[in-house]
């Protein structure tokens, strides 16, 4: 595609294009889009996972502790370190599923 590629989140609905040679989580942050947690940008904290449910796509580095060869093979990846080859249809996990907190979890201390 010339353009770029058409990424679609599944779990919105939302369509929005992602030049060749950029990451999908800076395809979305260009277009207002927010649909993961974002941390370091670098495939190191794993805040931004993603399922790719259909499509091809080329991985940058990404932390091992946080993303498993396995979770390749399933399509669970980082999207900042993701850069399709071809239109993708993508899956935003929550926050849990991702192995962060909940945003609404209340931590207590213990005494």
């Amino acid at each position: 595609m010339a353009n770029g590629f058409q990424i679609t989140n599944r779990t919105t609905g939302q369509s929005f294009t992602c030049c060749e040679g950029q990451s999908v989580l800076k395809a979305m942050e260009q277009r207002g889009l927010k649909c993961v947690p974002v941390g370091c940008r670098g495939g190191g904290c794993g805040y931004c996972k993603i399922r790719v449910v259909d499509g091809e796509f080329e991985c940058g580095k990404m932390s091992k502790a946080h993303v498993p060869p396995e979770a390749i093979e399933q399509g669970e990846v980082l999207a900042c370190r993701i850069y399709p080859l071809t239109d993708l249809i993508i899956e935003c996990l929550p926050p849990t599923v991702a192995g962060l907190p909940n945003r609404q979890t209340k931590t207590t201390a213990l005494r």
